[in-house]
């Protein structure tokens, strides 16, 4: 009896490590199947569809190996949505990472309404971007606009017709894009520059620093860096899949000076029901965000300062 009595004691540890493993396993399976339909099938799915000619509600498809990609690499449409998409992007990212960067900044120093502030600058992220982009196009309609109307009250013969004209149509949606990041950003940047010990910065008065901008530049911003390197991350992925604003305001249009990579891949799938060759842009627009966050995390990881 005595030697059963050290085997049992043994054996529970066992068996409550199982007990707990299979919890564990019940716990997550919920989670695990609404990966499993949601995320990994579509996007084996589309990785499937990408080498074929499948066209949305055909009953037969044909395997076609890389005949899409090689279509889309003389097709003038993709071209031009790859050259806006950049654009959008490059245009995108850097104005609304330092607007954003600015409003944190004007509100962590306590100026007077800073509750007001924050809660004007968050607003497009908390609201619907069909009716916001609704009120853009009246805003920056031709003739009725505000915009214009204020552009004629300073001397302005002739405004531009903002979402009309080819030369400025895309200038007119990075602006909303701008816009609509601001406040997203914003907020990331309070909660890193919330996080800053205030005893840096009484340490930097100490060694001679007695400026604000010799205190952003010695403190602020390398403390920031983790912050800044997760803001451009999100920043550029928001900006690349920009849609919403394209397919209500413009269509892509005019003469295809709006199109982007998304609104071509909604227009090749759902549109001319060729759901091969919009899966194949899909899989190339995954590409490109991995590819970029890829290069921003080896490029920037080892210059950030993480306290």
């Amino acid at each position: 009896m005595s030697a059963a009595a050290p085997a049992s004691f043994e054996a529970r540890p066992r068996r409550l490590a199982r007990g707990e493993a299979l919890v564990g396993l019940l716990l997550s399976l919920p989670a695990g199947i609404a990966y499993l339909l949601m995320l990994l099938l579509p996007s084996l799915a589309t990785i499937l569809l990408a080498f074929t000619d499948y066209e949305l509600g055909a009953l037969e498809w044909g395997w076609i190996g890389a005949a899409n990609f090689g279509e889309m690499l003389e097709d003038r449409g993709f071209a031009v949505a790859l050259r806006n998409t950049v654009i959008y992007v490059g245009f995108v990212t850097p104005l609304s990472i330092l607007l954003g960067l600015g409003a944190a900044l004007l509100i962590e120093a306590g100026i007077r309404g800073r509750a007001l502030f924050r809660a004007v600058f968050f607003l497009p992220v908390v609201s619907l971007t069909v009716a916001m982009a609704a009120a853009w196009q009246y805003l920056l309609h031709p003739t009725i606009g505000p915009l214009n109307a204020f552009l004629r009250l300073l001397g302005v013969a002739s405004p531009p017709f903002w979402l009309s004209s080819s030369d400025w149509v895309l200038l007119s949606l990075g602006a909303i894009g701008t816009w609509e990041n601001i406040g997203y950003n914003m907020v990331l940047f309070l909660a890193g520059l919330s996080a800053i010990p205030r005893e840096l910065y009484h340490a930097a008065e100490v060694d001679g620093t007695k400026t604000w901008l010799d205190r952003f530049r010695l403190v602020t911003w390398p403390m920031l860096g983790p912050t800044t390197l997760f803001v451009l991350t999100i920043t550029m992925i928001r900006s690349i899949r920009v849609f919403d604003t394209v397919a209500v305001l413009t269509q892509g249009g005019p003469n295809k000076a709006s199109e982007v990579l998304l609104h071509t891949m909604y227009k090749e799938g759902f549109t001319f029901m060729r759901l091969g060759y919009s899966a194949a842009i899909t899989l190339v627009f995954l590409i490109m965000v991995l590819g970029l966050v890829w290069l921003q995390t080896k490029a920037l990881d080892k210059r950030v300062h993480y306290g």
